[in-house]
């Protein structure tokens, strides 16, 4: 493991030794502080710091966190001593031409033949540019996604004043087929919504057939696959992989988000929009009267909703791809141990007495919850589990996220149980680190130890 205590004086240095060649210059004395002031700072913030969860550690399997690669860091951190705005190549020369060379890389691993695309503070952020585009296209029809795809979509429609409307899903949780049929024929909607990848159970909507439905009615289909994007790489049907009929047909959407500060290893924030028609260009033209004049090239801020953005996050995944590339060689070997870690998991809670796994997982998140014969037990079984899981002594906790479920949902999946409540709250996991699959055995016992049978 790349030792940073190693590496991060490196950063300064290198820095430095730039900064020299521009000659000494006087130091303005109004921002300095003592190194008293800053040692007393420092040590308040490293103590507020404490109040975390160790999101690094492989006992930590809750929310979608993990940490940034030592490369990113470095990255990162170099940049960031020079501050340079990927908004204009006046700005961030170096770190635009970095944003545009990962963001072709990220286009090639999606099989666009061409592409228009850039680096943004989130996914959040990439679906609206997304989604903004498609009113913009059809200004007359809405936006189509099922029921289990990120909050973001119905939240943004209701930011551009567009219809948005939700769309069924199947017994894994993947839209509805039929439904969406059935949407799609009231000729109200312009854009399809797939998710490669639910926040809730990692599930994987039939993306090939999405888009021969939405092409059939005239409608366009933006691929949400902030989290499951970089799965593309495993995408092969190997044991170790994934399905690849869903990731091979990302070519044939019209645009794409992932996120690569979610299995890209990098640091908040950095997501990424693509569109795999440049002509979308045309809809973000705009007149600034002091940048863009240092080059005749494309400056990013003329292809993007966001001004300042941090030429430090490109110039971090621009370092973590150099040595990381996009290959199953190379990043994807990180996926497939989380791939394993996830089945692993899986194939324990088949065998549980008292955990019991509540649909196979996709990708690598993974959804289980305790035995019992009401929805009323399931809920405060698995909050109990939660919590004392956490509330363990520091070496040996156990960090998990929860899930709401629904009677109906829990019926779909082949739970007979008492529907006493509409909703209930199951576990849910993230294999999303390596260190993590490796150590699933002692994750599911402990769990299964603080779990009564019913």
């Amino acid at each position: 493991m790349t030792d940073l205590r190693a590496w991060l004086p490196r950063t300064v240095d290198a820095v430095d030794a730039w900064m020299a060649q521009y000659g000494d210059f006087t130091q303005d004395v109004s921002a300095q502080v003592s190194d008293a002031a800053l040692e007393a700072a420092f040590a308040a913030l490293t103590a507020r710091l404490t109040d975390n969860y160790p999101f690094g550690h492989p006992r930590y399997v809750g929310q979608m966190l993990k940490p940034p690669h030592p490369a990113a860091v470095l990255g990162y951190v170099t940049a960031m001593l020079i501050n340079p705005n990927n908004h204009a190549l006046d700005g961030g020369p170096a770190t635009g031409r970095m944003e545009k060379d990962v963001v072709a890389r990220l286009a090639a691993m999606f099989g666009f033949p061409q592409h228009l695309g850039h680096l943004t503070s989130s996914g959040t952020i990439a679906n609206l540019e997304a989604l903004w585009v498609a009113r913009e296209i059809h200004p007359d029809r809405g936006i189509a996604y099922s029921v289990d795809a990120h909050y973001t979509h119905s939240r943004m429609c209701q930011v551009l004043r567009m219809e948005g409307t939700s769309v069924a899903v199947d017994e894994a949780g993947r839209m509805d087929l039929g439904d969406l049929e059935r949407v799609l024929a009231t000729g109200r909607v312009g854009t399809v919504v797939a998710t490669l990848g639910t926040t809730g159970l990692g599930a994987v909507d039939p993306l090939p057939q999405i888009v021969e439905i939405a092409r059939a009615h005239n409608a366009r289909v933006h691929v949400d696959a902030a989290y499951g994007g970089f799965f593309t790489l495993i995408a092969d049907d190997t044991p170790d992989g994934v399905a690849q009929a869903p990731f091979e047909a990302i070519a044939h959407a019209d645009s794409v988000v992932v996120d690569p500060h979610k299995h890209g290893l990098q640091p908040y924030g950095c997501g990424a929009v693509l569109f795999a028609d440049p002509e979308v260009g045309r809809h973000y033209v705009h007149d600034s009267p002091y940048t863009y004049f240092s080059s005749d090239e494309l400056h990013l801020g003329e292809i993007s909703l966001e001004c300042s953005r941090a030429g430090a996050a490109a110039a971090a995944l621009w370092l973590t791809l150099e040595v990381l590339p996009l290959t199953d060689d190379g990043l994807g070997q990180v996926l497939r141990a989380c791939r394993r870690g996830a089945l692993e998991w899986a194939d324990l809670l088949r065998r549980s007495d008292a955990l019991a796994l509540y649909q196979r997982p996709e990708l690598d998140l993974v959804g289980f919850l305790p035995r019992a014969a009401a929805m009323s037990g399931i809920d405060e079984g698995s909050e109990r589990i939660f919590r004392e899981a956490a509330a363990l002594d520091p070496a040996d906790q156990i960090h998990l996220a929860t899930y709401v479920v629904t009677a109906p949902a829990l019926a779909a999946r082949g739970f007979e149980v008492v529907a006493d409540r509409e909703r209930a709250r199951i576990l849910r996991s993230t294999v999303m680190k390596p260190e993590s699959a490796a150590i699933i055995g002692e994750i599911h016992g402990r769990i299964e130890h603080l779990t009564p049978l019913s």
